[in-house]
């Protein structure tokens, strides 16, 4: 005998909720697909100098967001499936793993509030450290030279600062604008870059946080509710 009455609508509020919650997923994933695979980020982070490559903390990030859309994906599938079929076990295995993905979300969300800045200072670092090369160090010219031309081609900037005039050994390697039109300085075309991705990604994880906290809430209301259905 099925649930019937308001634990009906119960089912399928959540069986909406969570088909929701697996477009979600699927929104994540393809997310961050892109930010993987996107030229101006992927380009700039694949770069080496003296040895050294590129941080690696965005990629890290990334996979993360991978794994993190493939699991919604999984849970939001367990939970139409549990929803539909009434099945106890499976909405509570569903509800078991909602709770660990919103601890783990919660967990990645202060980590990633804490180092929002981190991805940009570590590239603005690598930048600076190939700049100074380049005006200072001969033997190091050329391989200063191929990082900071990615840099500039990636991003339609050069130099530093806008306060501090580019040397000469770097003006070389900026894309030629018309005076009217000059670049904007690499450490801002950085901050802007990764800020910009990073509130992507926010609004991303807000949405889905009270899309799960309703999942819960219903999951465990219809749980209940076959429960007692089942005792009659």
């Amino acid at each position: 005998m099925g649930v019937e009455g308001f634990p009906k609508c119960i089912k399928y509020l959540l069986f909406f909720c969570n088909f929701i919650f697996w477009l979600s997923g699927g929104v994540i994933l393809g997310v961050a697909l892109w930010l993987r695979h996107d030229e101006q980020t992927s380009n700039l982070l694949l770069l080496q100098f003296e040895g050294n490559p590129a941080p690696t903390t965005f990629y890290v990030s990334v996979y993360i967001l991978i794994a993190v859309g493939a699991l919604m994906m999984f849970v939001g599938f367990l939970g139409c499936y549990g929803a539909i079929q009434e099945s106890q076990c499976l909405l509570g295995t569903f509800f078991a793993c909602l709770t660990i993905l919103f601890a783990g979300e919660v967990a990645a969300g202060i980590w990633g509030f804490i180092n929002r800045d981190t991805i940009s200072k570590e590239l603005i670092t690598f930048y600076d450290a190939a700049y100074d090369k380049a005006i200072s160090d001969p033997k190091s010219k050329q391989a200063a030279t191929t990082v900071l031309t990615a840099f500039h081609k990636m991003l339609h900037c050069c130099g530093k600062s806008d306060f501090m005039e580019v040397h000469k050994e770097v003006s070389e390697l900026c894309e030629k604008t018309p005076s009217q039109d000059k670049p904007a300085n690499c450490h801002t075309r950085l901050q802007e870059l990764f800020s910009h991705k990073i509130y992507l990604i926010g609004i991303s994880a807000l949405v889905v946080t009270v899309i799960m906290i309703f999942e819960m809430v219903f999951s465990m209301v219809l749980c209940c509710a076959i429960r007692n259905s089942s005792s009659y």
